[in-house]
């Protein structure tokens, strides 16, 4: 919601700017644009598709969303692990395209997020298929 508010201060800047009118309108243009695309996100944080847990089991990596349930998944090679954040990037045996998954250190039990970022680090079967 915060990202709303700023895009929101933007728009007004951009109007009180001393810019042509011309400019104004296609960046304002943009600014609404991506206004609504924030919107939506905020609504689809709501859906019972939305990723709401991972897990690391014997059988690998696992998210959960409430509409399926336990699901394993295929981390991609750019997948990043830094002390501060996880870039999980993933898709399940059904899906073509990728998903992207933010892991914050205070999102997963210590031990959990500790196993993540070793196995996005040295683990040398990270990206086995889902089987």
């Amino acid at each position: 919601m915060l990202a709303v508010l700023f895009s929101v201060l933007a728009c007004v800047a951009v109007v009180l700017s001393a810019v042509e009118w011309a400019w104004k309108l296609g960046v304002l243009t943009l600014l609404l644009g991506q206004i609504i695309w924030q919107l939506t996100q905020l609504l689809r944080l709501q859906q019972p598709t939305q990723r709401r847990g991972l897990r690391c089991t014997a059988n690998g990596w696992q998210v959960w969303d409430a509409q399926r349930g336990w699901q394993s998944v295929q981390l991609r090679a750019d997948s990043m692990a830094i002390p501060a954040l996880v870039l999980l990037r993933y898709r399940s045996a059904d899906q073509w395209f990728y998903r992207t998954l933010l892991v914050g250190t205070d999102s997963l039990p210590a031990d959990s997020y500790r196993r993540l970022r070793v196995r996005l680090k040295f683990s040398r079967q990270r990206w086995r298929a889902v089987r």
